[in-house]
């Protein structure tokens, strides 16, 4: 069993980028089964999942934790992102939350809206 250096948590863009360096034939079964969810359910790019999660820190007065939750799912109303805060028992005001759904909403700004559409669509 490898040693765990350290511990960190990541959006499943980094997961799926991460596993695309490993050969598919090398990896065992879990890789395999946590490769395929990666490129099912992660719903932004690598850099730009990683650039939301560092602008929610910021400017969201979110945790990495949090942050990630938050690129990993891409809610997309002030309403969804309230059902996460109430998980968190975190009081957010509207004015925050507003914030946060430009930041998470802003890839679609840049990248078009057909990916996130067609994968609501599926």
């Amino acid at each position: 069993m490898p040693e765990v250096i350290k511990r960190e948590i990541v959006t499943l863009s980094e997961v799926k980028k991460i596993l695309e360096t490993i050969p598919v034939d090398e990896m065992d079964q879990i890789q395999r089964w946590t490769f395929d969810y990666s490129k099912k359910f992660s719903k932004v790019d690598y850099e730009p999942a990683k650039e939301m999660v560092d602008r929610l820190v910021a400017e969201g007065d979110l945790t990495n934790e949090e942050s990630v939750e938050l690129v990993n799912v891409m809610p997309r109303s002030i309403e969804e992102l309230r059902a996460f805060t109430f998980g968190w028992k975190k009081l957010i005001v509207t004015e925050k939350l507003e914030k946060i759904k430009s930041i998470l909403l802003s890839n679609n700004e840049n990248n078009g809206d057909e990916q996130l559409q067609s994968q609501v669509e599926s």
